[in-house]
């Protein structure tokens, strides 16, 4: 059994408590772990997403139907900018509501963006610095780039304003990395990068407390993960195993900022996020992406159910066990 975990902002140490349980439950025979991110568990904001923080205000939702371009012409008006910022939000059932005020915890999302901002750097700290309102900062940041600027506010192992809890988490024997958002809140969330991050930020470029070494994370992103599923014939290279791989330009590895696409059906929309350094992507010894770009080789095949390793290393595996050299 697989449960999601978190360190929420409200209750810091929550997890732990949670942890613990695990680890007794484990302790008498128990087969119990956690899935978590490798960095802070954030909503982005912006014009083109599902929520912002003007989203709410009357003389907003007036022009909130109108195309991108038009809407940014409108929203460029200084009477309409000073309507919208002297408006209350009216009200909403939903709990993002309380969310879009907290210029406290949010932070512009620049190129390269970084995961791990400074409190100094939200969007309240640096409206406090230049005299003015977070809101109007905001209002004006949200302008930029056609459209596409976003804002980030994590709510989640974020609480302590950097990311130790989540090097904490990554380095507890019950918890495998996890938990990205997939198949909802497309219009919010963007968790899709977390593996690039971790192997670019946590092992090469963080600078606000310890790194992971490269085996760490490549461990813990094809080894654990595939073992916690029962998938063991993959996450090593070794004869018989699955033959799928990633070939890095690792000085090279970057995450670009997140960028709204409509590729859904009748042009839904989602985030995106490219990453650039990845050289190869082979799957079961073809490869399907060779510089960002796809082949149009599909060798891959349904996995249905639990997979053993194969049979020469689970041979290996049994007379090291005979030696006693693993239990």
């Amino acid at each position: 059994m697989s449960l999601p975990i978190a360190q929420m902002h409200a209750n810091p140490d929550g997890w732990r408590a949670i942890m613990a349980r695990i680890e007794q439950a484990n302790a008498r025979g128990g087969r119990m772990g956690a899935q978590a991110l490798p960095r802070g568990i954030g909503l982005l904001f912006g014009l083109d997403l599902s929520a912002h923080p003007f989203f709410l205000r009357p003389s907003y939702r007036q022009i909130a139907d109108l195309p991108i371009a038009e809407r940014l012409a409108r929203l460029r008006d200084p009477q309409l900018r000073a309507r919208i910022l002297s408006e209350q939000d009216i009200a909403y059932p939903f709990p993002i509501a309380q969310s879009i005020g907290q210029f406290e915890w949010m932070f512009e999302v620049g190129s390269p963006f970084h995961y791990e901002p400074l409190p100094e750097e939200s969007i309240a700290a640096r409206a406090l610095a230049r005299g003015e309102a977070a809101d109007a900062l905001a209002y004006d940041l949200l302008l930029d780039h056609g459209g596409q600027a976003a804002l980030y506010m994590p709510f989640a192992n974020y609480a302590n304003r950097n990311l130790d809890t989540a090097l904490e988490m990554f380095r507890h024997p019950d918890i495998v990395l996890g938990l990205g958002d997939g198949g909802a809140h497309y219009g919010l969330i963007c968790d899709a990068s977390y593996s690039t991050f971790l192997l670019s930020y946590w092992t090469r470029d963080r600078t606000r407390g310890e790194r992971l070494t490269v085996p760490e994370a490549i461990r813990a992103l094809c080894h654990d993960t595939a073992r916690l599923v029962g998938l063991e014939d993959r996450g090593v290279i070794a004869t018989g195993y699955n033959a799928d791989i990633n070939i890095i330009d690792y000085a090279n590895l970057q995450l670009a900022p997140p960028r709204v696409a409509f590729d859904l059906p009748e042009q839904g929309r989602r985030l995106t996020q490219r990453a650039s350094g990845y050289v190869a992507t082979i799957v079961n010894g073809t490869v399907v992406y060779r510089h960002g770009e796809a082949t149009g080789a599909l060798p891959g095949t349904v996995v249905r159910g639990r997979r053993g390793a194969p049979p020469a290393a689970a041979a290996r595996a049994l007379a090291s066990a005979s030696d006693g050299k693993i239990g």
